[in-house]
């Protein structure tokens, strides 16, 4: 007969948390990933996290003037995000077909973001703005997982934008 006697209770405990952890990891793996933030330093912090509760993304309105991304709003589900960023330059917008997803995000910034290109599912490539700074690319690290919410920071334009990534919401009867 196998006995623990010569653990002390608290080593118990660990021993088992630990085989707790590895447990839970094979029953849920992980499938959010994040990307960014790509952009400069100023501008105030946004994120769309919450707005995820609402659905996938659906629509994208991104405002773009000669050299910039001035302004972005999502929308999540049938609900659109708050606005970020300024009001100059012309409003683009983009409706995804139902079911279709964003996997793959690149772009251009310098101190600003000056390039988004958004890359979908259905083979769809949908880009924004202007050709010019560094180049970033971004994909979730998980297999099956989207886009599914932006964060960054934003004034008068789009300083700096984050990619978050997970699983497409299984329960979405009002997308």
């Amino acid at each position: 007969m196998f006995t623990l006697s010569f653990l002390t209770p608290r080593m118990l405990a660990l021993v088992l948390l630990a085989l707790f952890c590895v447990s839970a990891e094979s029953v849920q793996p992980r499938s959010s990933s994040y990307n960014g933030e790509y952009g400069g330093g100023g501008g105030e912090r946004f994120s769309h996290s919450g707005n995820q509760l609402d659905g996938p993304i659906t629509a994208i309105r991104i405002r773009v003037n000669r050299y910039y991304i001035v302004g972005l709003q999502v929308r999540y589900g049938k609900e659109w995000s708050n606005y970020v960023g300024g009001s100059q330059g012309d409003l683009e917008e983009i409706f995804l077909y139902p079911g279709e997803s964003i996997i793959q995000v690149s772009g251009k910034y310098k101190y600003y973001v000056r390039k988004l290109v958004f890359v979908t599912d259905k083979g769809r490539y949908l880009p924004f703005g202007k050709d010019t700074g560094t180049s970033f690319n971004a994909a979730p690290l998980y297999p099956n997982t989207v886009l599914r919410f932006f964060s960054g920071r934003s004034g008068s334009l789009i300083n700096a934008i984050g990619l978050h990534w997970d699983v497409y919401p299984s329960e979405c009867s009002s997308c």
